[in-house]
């Protein structure tokens, strides 16, 4: 068994924070045997340049022909890659952990949370118009889709603490977000084992900064996932550390929350982390899509070397440490080696 990822290097520190993952990824591969295959894919600003598109048509073959995706960070014509990626794909589940870090300063030492966000519709479909005088955005919410995400939530909560927040503005929004609610209640009422709970939106956001370890698995419509996500994130320690997944039936893309930062592209200061965590993400996912336990030991395993080098401050200069954006990399491969 193999595995082929296709891997879009990006821009700005993109492909810094990609040579750094493809040398921890090599490591995984020796230790665990995983047969993995890395097949870089041009996509981005670059490739806007050099072939007047951001996702040429052969890019986009080569990622549907993988077993899956990891992206680093995209520039300008980001949308252009991976909102039509997440569209063409079906992608319908962002998946955004926060969680504590060794000696990554956050608000709270014990928050791990997920937030499950619906990655296909409300305002982020595009339904826009007007002019310069009076603009319209139609907010669409379905039923089906609103069930789906909600589902998608409950699973994953029985493989954690088993408790499942829905946030909304059902108070307000009746229609949209009332759908909302009552399709995860509906779900809610198929899982006997797993604690439900609703909370508005403005609420969630203010318990992520008071109380944030009181949240397990949070479910939530596309617009409000991406607000609450950036906001989880800087509570549990910056995006620098930040990992997500937008994840399908058939198929998934692993990437960093933060973007290109062009500044220091070249540099060799990027924290490399984010991409590290993502990759860590897509071994799991590839471990539970094949059942294969490799894969699962593999994923908690750079989890640990990733950690480790946190609390040994192994790390960018952001973090405390003094290394390079490929020295971390080295550094968490070297620990990947010694906990396997």
């Amino acid at each position: 068994m193999g595995y082929t990822i296709s891997l879009v290097e990006g821009d700005g520190i993109g492909p810094e924070q990609a040579l750094a993952t493809r040398e921890v990824l090599a490591e995984v591969d020796r230790v665990y045997g995983l047969s993995l295959t890395i097949v870089p894919v041009e996509a981005g600003d670059r490739t806007l340049r050099t072939h007047g598109q951001a996702l040429p048509d052969k890019s986009r073959d080569v990622i549907k022909k993988s077993d899956c995706c990891l992206k680093a960070p995209v520039g300008e014509s980001a949308a252009d890659v991976i909102v039509r990626l997440r569209k063409e794909l079906v992608l319908y589940a962002n998946i955004r952990p926060a969680k504590s870090h060794p000696n990554v300063p956050s608000l709270n030492p014990h928050i791990d949370l997920v937030i499950v966000r619906e990655n296909t519709e409300d305002l982020y479909a595009g339904l826009e118009s007007g002019d310069d005088e009076m603009a319209t955005a139609t907010r669409a919410i379905s039923r089906r889709a609103s069930e789906r995400i909600a589902k998608y939530a409950f699973d994953l909560a029985r493989e954690r603490r088993k408790t499942v927040t829905a946030i909304h503005k059902a108070n307000v929004m009746k229609k949209t977000d009332g759908l909302f609610l009552s399709a995860c209640k509906d779900v809610a009422s198929k899982y006997h084992d797993i604690g439900f709970s609703d909370m508005l939106v403005d609420a969630a956001a203010m318990n992520l900064i008071r109380n944030p370890q009181q949240f397990d698995v949070l479910v939530t419509t596309n617009m409000f996932g991406d607000i609450l996500s950036d906001e989880a994130a800087q509570v549990a320690g910056g995006l620098g550390i930040a990992a997500s997944a937008n994840i399908g039936d058939d198929f998934a893309i692993f990437e960093p929350v933060h973007g290109s930062a062009p500044d220091i592209a070249g540099t060799n200061t990027a924290n490399p982390t984010s991409l590290l965590l993502s990759a860590a993400m897509m071994l799991d996912w590839l471990g539970r899509r094949r059942h294969d336990e490799r894969a699962f030991q593999a994923s908690h395993a750079l989890h640990d070397a990733i950690d480790g080098c946190l609390a040994n401050r192994e790390v960018t200069r952001d973090l405390g440490g003094s290394l390079g954006t490929l020295e971390m990399g080295r550094a968490v491969a070297r620990r990947f080696k010694e906990l396997s």
